[in-house]
This record gives structure tokens, C-alpha cells and sequence, in this order.
């Protein structure tokens, strides 16, 4: 079975009218709703996205058997007013709890959280229980930057200010997986933001007592890590100066997911964390939806990459496609393991 870990949902464009919408009325018209219906969502999956196929095509094109779907993360806005990104987040979210009713054999769910600048995570914590225990949600986006790269800055996520929302996701056994918003930022785009936001992330949780704190934490980091498993060995060395673990040992207290578009990059990560704690991920159909010409493939349909490492054995291959995410975000297929990617 092929799980891919991290990947975003496809919604009506009504989703985003509604966006523009309450941007424009700053709230003064009232919330209102996206008013999609389940035909709408289903017409959103099957048409022609990202310069390729449906959606629902893409998942087959690229053998996918499960997807965890959560709200885009450059759409959300994290930085407006704090009622309008409510609005929004449960909106999108709700978009996608309705998405895998639909779908049950082909997506999970990962919501977003309404968390904006200058606020405790305490704030979002009853909505969090919602979508758990309500709305079947299996994991969250945990966003390091609620302020978009405006300049207004919250702690890293190793600081205690982050506590109250990981003894949370204990309680709930549920993973929060590392993604930063959008970027307002004039130097940069909103990629390079993620993965410097994930970079500084690793950096923080690591070289705090976060996981002395919280053992069955469970952390997922986008897009590989960021740049930590190429430069791990600067941190390694601070780790040496000083007495406790070392920094390579510690990566190992996270997970990472596998979007990343090139074989020697791939490698990279999982000789430098391990298998058992990578999740395969191609967050497609998205950025890396554009074929190569250079080769005619699909930069985002990695599958073939891992599968030709044949420096994996196949029980690590499996760990990476399959059982690590089935871990991480407990997910039970049982007799529905069959490709569920219909339209």
C-alpha cells in the first residue's frame, strides 16, 4: 500500500471567493459560508488542476492508494484578523472533512488551526478537540509562523509557549506536522519561507527539552526537514561542545515526509534520519506538478525514486510507503487497502 503523507486539498472555488469575499467586508457582512455542495467537491476533484489531470486522476497516475489532505498552507492567511482566519481555517477544513466522507478509501484528514500572531495556543485547543474527535481528523498543521513573515514573530516551537497545544496532541495521539503559512515577506517567496521555517524548527524542538517534556510527542517535518539534514553536522558539532545527546541522534525524535523532487535528495534524508522515520509525501497535484523535459516525467511523482534505492531493503521501502504513516497518524485500513482513487 502507498500512503502519500502530505498533500492538499483540491476545493470548489467557491472556497476562495468565499476568501476575497470576507477580505473585502473585513467581517461587516456577517460570516456567511462557501455554500458548497457534495456535487461541488466532487466536480473539484475531478477536473483538470495544476497543469496536469484531476486530482482524482493524479492519485492514480502516481499509484497512490491513501492521501492525508490538509488546507493549503499559502492560502490561509494566518496573519489577518483573527476572525477572518477563523472563518476561513474552519471553512477549508470543513471542505476537507467533507472531502473524505466522500472518499473514505482515498483521502485522511490533517486540519489547520486558527492560530494568528500574539495568540496563546490555549485559544485554538477546543476547536483542535473538534476536529479530532468530531470531525475525524487525523493530525494537524503546526504552524512555527503564525505572523506570515510580517516581522511580528512567535516563539520557536521549542519554547514552552508551544506546551499547552503539545500536551493536547498527547492527549489526543495525534501528530502535528511542520508547515508555515503564507509569506508577506518582499524577499521571500512563500517555498523558500517553508523550508527556512522548517529548518528553524527542527533547530528549536531539538535543542530544547520539548521530547524530555513530552516523550510520545509526535512531530512530522515537511519537505524533508528543511535544509537540517543537509547541514546537520553544523548543529552536530555545537552538540559536541557540550554535554547530552548528539544533535544526528536527536533528529530522531521527529519524522519527515519525502517531499522532495530528486533522487540524490531522497537519498539524503534517509541515510541521514533513517527509514523507519520517513513518511513517503508528494504534495500532489502542487508545486512540483510540471513534467521534465529533460526526463517526461512528473517532478512530484517520486514513488519510482524510493522504489529504485536499491540500497533500501523491501522492508524499508514498505516502512517509508506505508507503515510509518500508519503509525504516525494511526491509520487502519484493514480490508480497504484496495486503490480507492474513484471518481
Amino acid at each position: 500500500m502507498v500512503i502519500d503523507a502530505h498533500a492538499h486539498v483540491t476545493a470548489p472555488d467557491s472556497l476562495y471567493v468565499y476568501k476575497a469575499q470576507i477580505l473585502a467586508h473585513r467581517g461587516g457582512h456577517g460570516r456567511g459560508s462557501v455554500g458548497a455542495t457534495d456535487e461541488d467537491i466532487i466536480q473539484a476533484l475531478n477536473k483538470p488542476v495544476f497543469g496536469g489531470s484531476s486530482h482524482l486522476a493524479q492519485i492514480k497516475e502516481a499509484g497512490t492508494d491513501l492521501q492525508i489532505i490538509s488546507p493549503r498552507p499559502y492560502q490561509m492567511m494566518t496573519s489577518e484578523n483573527p476572525k477572518l482566519v477563523a472563518w476561513f481555517m474552519e471553512e477549508a477544513n470543513n471542505i476537507i472533512a467533507r472531502q473524505v466522507k466522500l472518499f473514505p478509501q482515498t483521502f485522511r484528514g490533517v486540519c489547520g488551526l486558527p492560530l494568528t500572531p500574539n495568540v496563546s495556543p490555549k485559544a485554538v485547543l477546543p476547536y483542535l478537540e473538534k476536529c479530532v474527535k468530531e470531525d475525524g481528523f487525523a493530525g494537524l498543521l503546526l504552524n512555527p509562523d503564525p505572523g506570515e513573515c510580517t516581522g511580528v514573530e512567535t516563539p520557536g516551537l521549542g519554547d514552552s509557549f508551544w506546551y499547552p497545544l503539545y500536551e493536547k496532541m498527547v492527549e489526543l495521539d495525534v501528530p502535528g506536522h511542520i508547515h508555515s503559512m503564507g509569506c508577506k515577506s518582499e524577499r521571500l517567496t512563500y517555498s523558500t519561507h517553508f523550508i527556512n521555517e522548517e529548518t528553524i524548527s527542527v533547530v528549536s524542538l531539538l535543542t530544547s527539552n520539548v521530547f524530555k517534556d513530552f516523550p510520545t510527542l509526535k512531530i512530522v517535518v515537511s519537505h524533508g526537514g528543511g535544509a537540517v539534514p543537509y547541514q546537520w553536522a553544523r548543529w552536530e558539532a555545537g552538540s559536541l561542545r557540550r554535554s547530552g545527546p548528539r544533535f544526528s541522534d536527536q533528529l530522531r525524535n521527529l519524522y519527515y515526509d519525502t517531499v522532495l523532487y530528486s533522487a540524490p535528495s531522497l537519498e539524503l534524508l534517509i541515510k541521514t534520519v533513517g527509514a523507519d522515520r520517513c513518511l513517503f509525501g508528494t504534495e500532489r497535484p502542487g508545486v512540483g506538478t510540471v513534467k521534465d523535459p529533460r526526463t517526461g516525467k512528473w517532478l512530484d511523482e517520486t514513488r519510482h525514486l524510493i522504489e529504485a534505492f536499491d540500497w533500501l531493503s523491501a522492508a524499508e521501502k514498505k516502512m517509508i510507503f506505508e507503515d510509518n504513516a500508519k503509525k504516525v497518524f494511526k491509520i487502519e485500513t484493514g480490508a480497504q487497502e484496495s486503490r480507492g482513487a474513484t471518481s
